[in-house]
């Protein structure tokens, strides 16, 4: 599995907020938490490839935001706020000898942030950055191989994958105050620990689940169902809105 990555820009600090208040991000912290989810990533089995620096881009380093990557096909996102769309041309060039392209365009959005899969079901977050239109153009694209596209309520965080993340086959680490579970149908719940509201964000990885250390009341109810968590610090991140799913986008190797 390829995991492509992205540097933190020296402009983190000017990031994109919805839900959370401005705090100060220390830089130098933020790269070595990012360095050492990256040598995680490569631990537990991925090919880590860097994408080029984009240091005028304040959200760069949450390259999977700027697309949906499926085996058969990689479509480019139009993220919801204006100042993150130049950050897929750069994801499209690395991403086009790996699967065939197809793009989100005017009026649609779409960050990937959104977006969950589970087996031929793709689940879109209606969130701020993700408008009916860009659901629609998912939907439109995925059809002919064979997926289903259904559009799920949120409220009160910035994307789906804030709210709930797949953390083995059918199995969904969940905040119920954001998302209500049934609109994912027959899948068993994981409730995240009330006093850690973003303990959803989970990066399932096949073999194993990248974690983040701050909550480890859910990490508990995870490894007590039998799952291998593998947690790591990415506080200053945090505080941009980021979770371990964000900065980085995983793409099988084959495309078949």
């Amino acid at each position: 599995m390829i995991a492509f990555t992205r540097d933190v820009s020296p402009s983190i600090d000017r990031c994109e907020l919805t839900h959370l208040a401005r705090e100060p991000i220390d830089l130098d912290r933020a790269r070595a938490q990012h360095r050492a989810y990256e040598k995680t990533l490569a631990r537990l089995g991925c090919e880590v490839r860097r994408l080029p620096d984009a240091s005028e881009l304040p959200d760069a380093v949450f390259v999977s935001d700027t697309a949906v990557v499926l085996d058969e096909v990689a479509v480019i996102a139009r993220p919801g706020a204006e100042s993150r769309r130049p950050e897929t041309a750069s994801v499209a060039a690395a991403l086009a000898p790996l699967r065939p392209l197809r793009h989100i365009e005017l009026p649609g959005t779409l960050d990937g942030g959104d977006v969950i899969r589970i087996g031929r079901i793709i689940h879109v977050g209606q969130s701020g950055r993700t408008n009916a239109a860009g659901i629609e153009q998912l939907r439109d694209w995925l059809r002919s191989f064979g997926y289903e596209v259904r559009g799920v309520p949120l409220s009160g965080c910035l994307h789906l994958q804030s709210a709930a993340t797949p953390v083995a086959d059918r199995v969904l680490v969940v905040n119920r105050e954001f998302v209500d579970p049934s609109a994912f149908g027959d899948v068993e719940v994981i409730d995240v620990d009330p006093s850690e509201p973003f303990g959803a964000n989970a990066l399932w990885l096949g073999h194993a689940i990248v974690y983040p250390n701050d909550c480890p009341r859910t990490r508990d109810r995870l490894v007590a169902r039998g799952l291998r968590v593998v947690t790591v610090d990415v506080s200053e991140l945090a505080k941009a809105e980021a979770g371990v799913t964000c900065s980085c986008l995983l793409v099988t190797h084959s495309s078949g």
